[in-house]
Parts: C-alpha cells; structure tokens; sequence
C-alpha cells in the first residue's frame, strides 16, 4: 500500500509538472537594433531635446526621456512578442523572427519600431526619429549592413554631429535593385475586407464593421485606392501619412512574411488619411487575420 501510494504520488507529481506551459523563449537581444540615439542630448529647457538629423540638416525635436533605458525597452519587447501583438496597441502584430534574411531583419525593425511607439499606450511612446531604425531599415533594404547606419545623422552634445553622420536623405538603392516606384504589391496578397462600407447605417456617420461595432460608413476604402495607397508605402518603407510606421510587404508563404504583410494592410488601412486618421481594423477581417496567422506554428 504504501509503495502504491508513492507510486501515486509520483505520477501526480510528473503530471503537474509536465502540465505547466513552457516559459516563452526571450528575444536574443544581440539581434534587439540598437537605437543610435542618446536621450537627454542638448535639451532646451522645454522638456525636448536632440533626436536625429531632419532634411534640414537641424536636429529633430524629441522627448528627453527618450529613447527608453535599453534593459526596460528589451523587456517590453520580449512581452509584445510573446503575445504576437503590441500589448499597449493590440490591433498593431509583431514577429522578431531570427535567421538572417532581409524579411527577417525588417520584421525584427518593424517589432523595435512599434514597441517604442507604444510604450506607454496607442500611440504614446517613443517617435522613431528618436533612434537611426529608419536609416537601419533603408540600409537592409538597400543590402547593406544596419550596423553601419547605426550612428547616422545623430547629433551629439553641445550641438554638434557626429563625425560619421552621413547626409541626411539615404542612398539610393544600389542599381542592379532598385525598389520598384510602384511598390510592386501583388494584389492576390491582399485580402478582400471581408466587410462592405456603408453597411446599417445609423443616420449619425456611423455605420456596422465585423461584431457590430461602430465604423465611419466610408470605411473600408475603396479596394482600388487602397491597393494604391500601400503600393505607395511600401515603395516608400515606411506608411507615407505617418512616415515614423515603417513597413514591408514580402511575398514569401513562411509566417513572418504572413504577418509583415498583415501588419502593412493595418498600417495602412489605419493612416490612410494622416498619421493615425483612416479606418479601423474593425473595418476589416484583418484583425481577425491576424490572429489566425499569430496562431500559426513557427
């Protein structure tokens, strides 16, 4: 009896253990772009100090406070990837895949860009003009080594540049890859809305999106100038009403290059306007898309 009830025990035990959801793996943090930017540079008094270089050539006013502490922004990023979304903007999803191709390291920018953006809540963060991301990103699009960009048009103390600052507008793309000016989306990768605009309206502008809630009945867009819209901004890189958004739009079938091209028809969809003025997810099967495809095995 007593060796049963060890027995017992035992299995018990094995079956608690076993039961436990495995701890989700952190980010390799080598792979975590750094963000080439020190917070606190030159302040002016106001609370603003010295982000990158503009077009002008003069520095971009951002937050003192940013960006972040490198140890909390690492830490807010492992927990937006482990939820497949950006936990303070959960309509924004993410991946930080880690092989080394081009999707992949735009993906892991991407990730970095909208963990700052919403550190504190949709859209209250850190601008990307905080750090060199959007130099990085252009650097990988143009097949180059993002390290090499890291410290690009970063202004230093006292008012200064840094020695390594290149001009501010990036090089073009190399000739034998130029991007294509038109963007070049396939729109059998675009999926349909999956709702019809001006659906039940209620006479005050709102009209029904996917569950019933409440969208602007000119939402969603017309699939032709929507098509065009994110023809634009993935020429660009980045959403072209909200230039710190960047995206990509790979036509690979692996689940990043699933959730890079969701994410740019969110992007999208939702700047459609101005920075942060379009439509809702909600107008749209995206979110729901999306889900599914966060929910794919890696």
């Amino acid at each position: 009896m007593k060796f049963s009830t060890a027995v017992l025990s035992a299995v018990a035990i094995a079956v608690s253990v076993s039961s436990r959801p495995l701890a989700r793996r952190d980010v390799n943090p080598d792979l975590v772009p750094q963000f080439g930017v020190q917070s606190g540079v030159n302040p002016d008094g106001t609370g603003n100090c010295d982000g990158i270089l503009g077009a002008n050539g003069k520095p971009i006013l951002i937050p003192c406070a940013c960006p972040p502490p490198r140890d909390q922004f690492i830490q807010l990023l492992n927990q937006n990837v482990a939820a497949g979304f950006v936990i303070n903007n959960p309509s924004v999803g993410i991946s930080f895949p880690e092989d080394n191709s081009k999707a992949s390291a735009l993906a892991r920018l991407n990730a970095a860009t909208v963990t700052l953006q919403n550190i504190h809540g949709p859209g209250v963060g850190c601008p990307q003009a905080a750090t060199t991301f959007g130099a990085q990103a252009q650097a990988i699009q143009n097949g180059q080594d993002p390290n090499s960009v890291v410290n690009q048009g970063v202004p230093t103390p006292n008012g200064g540049n840094n020695a390594a600052a290149a001009p501010s507008a990036p090089a073009p793309p190399a000739a034998s890859s130029p991007a294509p000016a038109s963007g070049g989306v396939d729109p059998s990768l675009v999926p349909d809305f999956g709702v019809v605009a001006g659906t039940d309206p209620d006479g005050t502008g709102n009209c029904k999106g996917i569950n019933n809630i409440n969208i602007p009945c000119s939402c969603p867009p017309p699939r032709d100038q929507f098509i065009a819209s994110l023809n634009a901004n993935v020429a660009a890189g980045h959403a072209i009403k909200n230039p710190s958004v960047s995206l990509s739009f790979p036509t690979g079938s692996s689940k990043a290059d699933q959730q890079a091209r969701i994410n740019a028809l969110l992007v999208t969809l939702q700047n459609i306007n101005g920075p942060g003025v379009g439509c809702p997810a909600v107008s749209t099967v995206y979110g729901e898309l999306q889900q599914q495809i966060n929910a794919l095995p890696n």
